[in-house]
């Protein structure tokens, strides 16, 4: 069985049981409009498709029925940040949690990190996972959850913008552009966010249940973590989903600084709980493996705490209680190397890093909540400044 798993996995794209992007109705429904293929992500088609329906007919019914509020529109950072940028990014962040995915099974495997018995409770893992990526029910949940969210939020997603609506609350009118902006463009951003989540929360599941299992750990692994370091590669995967969300949230935060009046620091609060919610989610499922690498540790303390005393020991009588008439012979002995040797061990269990995390794939999420939210920056701090001030900083 073993060597059968090994075959399966030198040739991942040919065992589909490893995705959890590639299910459920909506995937379906690409399928069957022949916007994606099986094995391609036909990333151009699906992007292009995405912005003719949710960002031209925009600028057509608004050069149509409000001809004099085109300029507004095209002036409206909001509403490209989510069609223009947010949308693009979600799908290929689709592609991104996929490589990943495939990349942690592959490497359960090929590491040989399971054991005969786990490696059926891992088919058992993935059998139920992909029943739960082609449910009905959790999309569902997503379109109800939108509607919902549109009814309750109305009053927070328009304001008196020519292009969108005119007016104040409570009489204020949706343009027919407002009118497509909120059910059709912001539809498809919050649909495809929800849908990332989604998916998101199945590798969240995976994550819980590869936990439990007998994981084969070696707390002396050179990676720091036991030989769970490649899972601190994850995190990158959410990365897309952080860049669309701050990029639509900064969009907003522009908007008001620029045509309401507020004030960056106002934004202070706001920013540090978005900073914290995408922390928890892109690193939640890294913490669940915590208890299991700080037992790790404590047990390999422990264990070869034990064995450094006995070799110790042995090292001490032989080598200096009765090295009398051996000192000659103490450099070449076999015992010095070893015991250097264990010593690099000890060295490495106590190093040893609970939290799997890799610093290349924190800085990229980092980066991906940060860099969106410079031209809300930009809006109150002048490029220029900014650049002066680096440059000093640097000098």
């Amino acid at each position: 069985m073993h060597t059968q798993r090994r075959k399966e996995v030198d040739s991942v794209p040919a065992y589909p049981e490893l995705s959890l992007i590639r299910g459920g109705p909506f995937y379906r429904a690409q399928e069957a409009a022949r916007l994606i293929q099986p094995q391609q992500w036909n990333l151009g088609r699906r992007i292009t498709f995405a912005i003719a329906v949710g960002w031209a007919p925009l600028l057509v019914i608004t050069a149509l029925f409000n001809p004099s509020a085109t300029l507004s529109l095209l002036r409206d950072y909001r509403v490209h940040s989510r069609i223009l940028i947010a949308v693009p990014v979600l799908v290929i962040g689709q592609m991104l949690m996929e490589e990943r995915f495939r990349m942690v099974v592959a490497h359960l495997l090929k590491a040989d990190l399971l054991r005969e018995p786990d490696l059926a409770k891992l088919d058992e893992m993935i059998g139920g996972l992909r029943r739960l990526r082609d449910s009905v029910i959790p999309e569902l949940l997503i379109v109800v959850a939108l509607a919902v969210h549109t009814l309750s939020s109305m009053k927070g997603l328009v304001d008196a913008t020519p292009w969108l609506a005119h007016g104040a609350w409570p009489n204020m009118h949706l343009t027919p552009a407002g009118w497509y902006a909120v059910l059709v463009s912001a539809t498809i951003f919050q649909f495809l966010l929800g849908l990332s989540l989604w998916k998101w929360l199945l590798w969240t599941i995976f994550a819980l249940r590869l936990s439990r299992l007998n994981l084969r750990l070696i707390a002396t692994h050179a990676d720091g973590h036991g030989g769970l370091g490649f899972l601190g590669l994850t995190p990158v995967a959410f990365a897309p989903v952080a860049f669309a969300v701050t990029t639509v949230i900064g969009a907003t935060w522009r908007h008001e600084i620029l045509n309401a009046g507020a004030k960056l620091m106002s934004f202070k609060l706001p920013a540090i709980a978005l900073v914290v919610i995408i922390a928890g989610l892109a690193l939640g499922p890294l913490v669940i493996f915590v208890p299991k690498l700080a037992k790790l540790r404590r047990e390999g303390l422990l264990e070869y705490g034990t064995l450094g005393q006995m070799h110790g020991a042995e090292f001490q009588e032989k080598w200096i209680a009765h090295r009398a008439g051996h000192e000659a012979e103490l450099l070449a002995a076999p015992e010095i190397s070893t015991l250097a040797d264990y010593g690099q061990c000890y060295e490495r269990i106590e190093t040893l890093k609970p939290f799997p995390a890799d610093q290349g794939a924190l800085m990229m999420l980092g980066a991906a909540v940060v860099v969106p939210l410079l031209p809300t920056i930009l809006a109150v701090i002048p490029l220029v400044v900014i650049l002066k001030t680096l440059l000093k900083a640097l000098g």
